[in-house]
């Protein structure tokens, strides 16, 4: 096996830079698209509500139009 090679502190310095820049955009692209993941969840569970309750109706008209030996 080869001995490692010294990194250029050019590149060292490079590195880390382009790694601090990442982590910079990463916080601030996070709390751009937070609060549109929040209203998107917000409104998926407003529609479950109601597909829950339609689907609620739907099972109570078909079990009331069932056939049934009372009739």
């Amino acid at each position: 096996m080869a001995p490692p090679v010294a990194v250029s502190p050019l590149i060292k310095t490079a590195r880390y830079s382009a790694l601090i820049a990442g982590i910079f955009y990463g916080k601030k692209r996070y709390d751009n698209l937070k609060p549109i993941a929040a209203e998107e969840k917000r409104i998926e569970e407003e529609e479950k509500k109601v597909r829950e309750e339609q689907e609620r109706i739907a099972k109570q008209l078909a079990e009331a139009s069932e056939d049934t030996i009372l009739k």
